[in-house]
């Protein structure tokens, strides 16, 4: 899952460096982005897309920054810059630490992840009304029918991920989990290991009176055109973000620690890294499958041949992999997507707006995560709630902040208040989705590349003019507001 960042910028334009969800930037940034590349790409097609991309290049290449403004990093630098490796580490420890810690130590940090876990339950349905409220606020503010029907689409997307992610652990579960009952021995909060004291944090509200609340307000900014109190909104967010990468984010590699040492003095912990290894593999199996039938659905609407649009993308789906970041692989996907016929205005307009909210990779990762600690946990639920589950993921994933794990820390306010999970379960569920964020940002962007086929099939091909993005905020907006977010997370 990062998306605080605009895309490639035209060749006039110095290049703006930054990491998206991994993979979701507020729906305003993106749709001024989308503007951008739309009216680039509709004036100079893709030469100009290739000057921008090749002077980039070759500024980068001139620079002899790379020796001396930034001179190499130790590992420990890396080590500190990177969520994956900390949380790892986190893991490592947490499970050496435990054969040998006693229990007065581990009840140290036992002490600290309560504190933590009352701080997230208090914290989260904040984050959620301030992420959301200006997202759904922007989405009313931009290019017309266009912008509803690619949103449309791309929600349609990410919720089919979901279905998918529910009928498959319906089916798979029942056997591939069968004996796995996860903290079968003892739990933090019913073993020996308790903390020196707790400190109650009560939330402002409950999760579901925060996304409710954020619905009202950010469509009732779009009805009366609230600049004031929508630009109050971005202020807002850009405090929470800051919260996010400064103190919550940096606190998660201690708190994944002290739950695996938990585990570990417990007696839980063989059989829960057995339990989800398998279903780790299994989540990095179901993004591939997906992905194929994204686009045989493709195929059928936009008329073209599934496994050569498919095969296009794969540029896209590597360098993803690679960088986990959807804004930094927006230049790849929007070559791949003129290379399967999307016209240029379709493509300088949809990738950059589904970087923002297109998460079916994501929601397939924390839907077959969540499903399997419902059946090792024994959690009662039913089918009607876990569907509903869905569906207001989807809605939480257009808004998931711009920051590694951000958009399982957005879920995690959902994860606790529709399905019930318990601290311990919504820290298995970080430590796994950070561990393979990559395949679920890969995903993402090449599912964009569908979304793009299918958007360029109904628009046509003239493509989309620039009557009909007038309304989208301009570059300098997007800009503007990008410097301030980046701003926010320093």
């Amino acid at each position: 899952m990062p998306k605080s960042v605009p895309p490639e910028q035209p060749a006039n334009e110095p290049p703006m460096e930054g990491s998206a969800e991994n993979s979701s930037r507020p729906a305003s940034t993106a749709q001024s982005s989308a503007t951008t590349w739309a009216s680039h790409g509709e004036t100079s097609g893709t030469s100009a897309t290739k000057g921008a991309t090749e002077n980039d290049a070759a500024n980068k290449a001139s620079t002899p920054e790379d020796t001396t403004t930034h001179p190499k990093k130790s590992i420990g630098q890396r080590i500190r810059g990177n969520l994956l490796w900390q949380i790892i580490i986190a893991i490592i420890a947490g499970i050496v630490c435990s054969l040998f810690f006693p229990d007065w130590l581990a009840r140290v940090f036992v002490t600290y992840n309560s504190l933590f876990s009352n701080f997230l339950s208090f914290f989260i349905p904040v984050l959620i009304f301030a992420l959301i409220t200006p997202a759904i606020s922007g989405l009313g503010r931009g290019a017309g029918k266009w912008l509803a029907i690619t949103t449309g689409v791309a929600y349609g997307s990410t919720i089919f991920s979901g279905l998918i992610a529910f009928g498959t652990a319906s089916v798979v579960y029942p056997w591939l989990l069968k004996g796995d009952d996860l903290f079968k021995a003892k739990t933090v909060d019913d073993g020996a290991l308790k903390p020196f004291f707790e400190i109650e944090m009560k939330p402002p509200f409950e999760v579901m009176t925060a996304l409710l609340l954020a619905f009202t307000v950010g469509v009732a900014m779009t009805a009366v055109k609230s600049d004031t109190l929508y630009a109050g909104a971005k202020d807002l967010e850009r405090v929470i973000m800051r919260v996010i990468s400064k103190f919550v984010i940096p606190l998660l590699p201690p708190f994944i620690f002290g739950m695996f040492l938990s585990m570990g003095m417990n007696g839980n912990l063989t059989n829960t890294l057995v339990s989800f290894a398998k279903v780790i593999v299994l989540a990095i199996a179901m993004t591939g499958v997906l992905l194929l039938l994204q686009f045989s659905v493709t195929g059928g609407i936009a008329k073209v041949n599934p496994w050569r649009v498919f095969k296009n993308m794969i540029p896209a789906y590597i360098t993803a992999l690679g960088t986990s970041s959807s804004a930094a692989t927006i230049p790849v996907t929007y070559e791949c997507s003129k290379k399967n016929g999307v016209n240029p205005t379709v493509a300088g307009f949809t990738v950059p707006l589904c970087a923002t909210i297109h998460l079916a990779g994501s929601m397939m990762k924390i839907s077959l995560f969540a499903f399997a600690i419902v059946q090792m946990a024994n959690i009662d639920t039913t089918p009607a709630k876990m569907i509903g589950f869905v569906l207001m993921l989807g809605i939480t994933m257009i808004a998931a902040p711009g920051v590694p794990g951000g958009a399982i820390m957005a879920a995690s306010g959902l994860l606790s208040s529709m399905l019930g999970f318990s601290d311990s379960e919504v820290a298995i569920m970080i430590a796994a989705y950070i561990a393979i964020d990559s395949f679920g940002t890969a995903c993402n962007v090449t599912g964009d590349g569908a979304i793009a086929l299918i958007i360029n099939r109904m628009v046509g091909d003239k493509g989309i003019s620039r009557k009909e993005l007038e309304d989208t905020p301009t570059y300098e907006d997007a800009i503007a507001e990008a410097e301030a977010r980046e701003a926010a997370m320093q």
